[in-house]
């Protein structure tokens, strides 16, 4: 199997090139990085639109004190923040 990723230019001719834990980057490493790599693709949180896609996101900034409001009703709860901001969105918009 050809492999895809594989060491660049700037490692020359045998040259010892180590990562900042002090491991030797050589054809194994960078096989086991990119491996890892397409592991972790899978993660995360499924999406809200649909599987195999990511949820748009709406960002706002709110004071202090509304963020620790929305905070304490999630915990009250047992939810997450932003399910907790999603449901209220979703009631606002409704009741418009």
């Amino acid at each position: 199997m050809a492999r895809k990723y594989k060491a660049g230019p700037d490692v020359k001719g045998g040259e010892k090139v180590y990562d900042s834990k002090g491991n030797r980057i050589d054809q194994d490493y960078i096989d086991r990085a990119v491996d890892d790599v397409h592991r972790q693709l899978g993660r995360g949180r499924p999406s809200l639109t649909a599987p195999g896609t990511v949820s748009p996101e709406i960002k706002a900034r709110v004071p202090a004190d509304l963020k620790r409001r929305v905070e304490q009703v999630a915990k009250r709860q047992g939810k997450s923040t932003s399910a907790v901001v999603r449901e209220a969105l979703e009631e606002h918009l409704e009741a418009s």
